[in-house]
């Protein structure tokens, strides 16, 4: 994992209310060429999606007021943003929240605190 580069020009979007997880996949993802769009959450993520069309979402599933699986739904419900793999970002690797995830409409599901080789594997299988 040392080219840098490698995912050039990819728009990767978090959205998580918590500061450290938002600063660690921008620290994760930057060197690597992504352009990283952060969103605290569910609401400021909208307008950031019609604004910046990402290549790639990830959502965490507990946050205040607009949930990632309340998120997720808005996103896969809209022609225009559909096709755009969301990934469910929780800290249980639970089967219920897999689940609920799916019936939402993510498109996979990644524990946190997550690595960077993480972040990279997800992002190759959806975008390369």
């Amino acid at each position: 994992m040392n080219s840098a580069g490698v995912l050039k020009g990819i728009k990767v979007m978090i959205i998580d209310d918590s500061s450290m997880i938002r600063r660690s996949a921008e620290i994760f993802l930057k060197p690597f060429g992504c352009e990283v769009i952060l969103a605290a959450n569910g609401f400021e993520a909208m307008s950031k999606i019609v604004d910046n069309h990402p290549d790639i979402i990830f959502v965490d599933i507990t946050m205040p007021r607009l949930d990632g699986y309340q998120a997720c739904m808005l996103i896969k419900r809209n022609p225009i943003y559909q096709s755009i793999p969301v990934i469910m970002l929780s800290s249980k690797d639970g089967l219920f929240d897999k689940a609920r995830g799916r019936i939402a409409g993510s498109d996979s599901y990644l524990t946190k605190p997550f690595t960077a080789d993480g972040l990279f594997r997800i992002i190759r299988n959806y975008i390369a």
